[in-house]
C-alpha cells in the first residue's frame, strides 16, 4: 500500500456500485504468465501480485465491501520448486511486516485460514501477531486463505462433528449442513456472494468448496498483477447483473 494511506481510506465511499455484495472470494492467477510474457523471472510476477493485493485491499475498503478473502498459497502450491516457495514466504513475511500497521490503521481485521503443518515458526508468529492485533477491527474483514485446501477443511469440519459425538457433547440428530458450516475455519463468515478467479482459468482449484455453493462466478482474462479496483468493479457488475434464485424461482424465470 502506498505511504500515508490514511486520508484515502478512513472514510470509505457510499456501497454504491458494490451494494448487495457482502463478501468476494478471489482467486489470485497469473503471477507466472504475467512475468513470462515479459520476459520476467517469476519472481517478479509474484513481487507484483502483492502489489495487486494492496490495491485490491484499498479498492475493497473504499467501496465498503465488508468480507474479502483471498488465495495466497494452496497446499498444493508445495509441490513448486523450492525456490519459488521460499520466495512467496518471504513475500508473505514483507508483506505482512511492510503492511500490518496500515491495514490496522484502516480498520482492517486479518483471518488466516488454513493448515499451520509444514510452515516455518517465524512466519506463523507473523500471522499470530496480525491477526491478534486486528482482531477488533471491524471496517473490512481481510481473509487469508494459506497453506489452506478446502476438502481438508471440510475433513477437520467432520472430525470435530465425530469427536464432539463420541464425547456425548452431541448427539448425531443434531448434525445438519449449518452444524458442519460452523465448524468450518470460515465459521463466523458469511458465505462469498461473488468469487473472481483471474488468468482466464475456469476452476475452484479446492478453494472454499463449501462455501460457494451458492455463490456467483466471475472468470476474468486479466491476470493478477494487472487486478485492481477497476476489474474489482467490473466483476461487481456482472454479478449485479445475474438473477440469484437459490434453487427457486422468481418472476422473471420459470426454469
Amino acid at each position: 500500500m502506498s505511504p500515508n494511506p490514511t486520508s484515502q481510506i478512513a472514510n470509505p465511499e457510499p456501497a454504491g456500485p458494490s451494494a448487495g455484495v457482502r463478501h468476494v472470494a478471489i482467486i489470485m492467477d497469473g503471477n507466472g504468465r504475467w512475468a513470462a510474457e515479459r520476459g520476467l523471472p517469476r519472481a517478479v510476477g509474484h513481487r507484483k501480485g502483492v502489489e495487486a493485493v494492496r490495491r485490491t485491499v484499498r479498492a475493497a475498503i473504499e467501496l465498503g465491501i465488508p468480507y474479502l478473502t483471498i488465495y495466497s498459497f494452496s497446499s498444493e502450491n508445495w509441490s513448486r520448486p523450492v525456490e519459488e516457495i521460499v520466495d512467496l514466504m518471504g513475500l508473505l513475511k514483507r508483506f505482512i511486516r511492510r503492511d500490518l500497521a496500515e491495514l490496522h490503521q484502516a480498520g482492517v481485521k486479518i483471518v488466516v485460514i488454513g493448515e499451520r503443518t509444514g510452515v516455518e515458526s517465524e512466519l506463523m508468529t507473523l500471522i499470530d501477531e496480525a491477526v491478534e492485533l486486528t482482531r477488533s477491527n471491524t471496517v473490512l474483514t481481510l481473509v487469508i486463505a494459506f497453506n489452506y485446501g478446502a476438502r481438508v477443511e471440510i475433513a477437520n469440519a467432520a472430525r470435530k462433528l465425530a469427536e464432539e459425538v463420541a464425547s456425548g457433547r452431541l448427539r448425531p440428530d443434531q448434525i445438519d449442513a449449518d452444524a458442519l458450516g460452523r465448524r468450518l475455519a470460515t465459521g463466523d463468515v458469511p458465505d462469498p456472494d461473488l468469487l473472481v478467479r483471474t488468468s482466464g482459468e475456469m476452476r475452484l482449484s479446492n478453494f472454499l468448496l463449501w462455501q460457494c455453493a451458492y455463490t456467483e462466478f466471475v472468470f476474468l482474462d486479466t491476470y493478477w498483477p494487472d487486478f485492481g479496483r477497476e476489474q474489482l468493479e467490473a466483476a461487481i457488475a456482472i454479478y449485479r447483473g445475474r438473477n440469484r434464485r437459490f434453487g427457486g424461482l422468481n418472476q422473471r424465470s420459470t426454469a
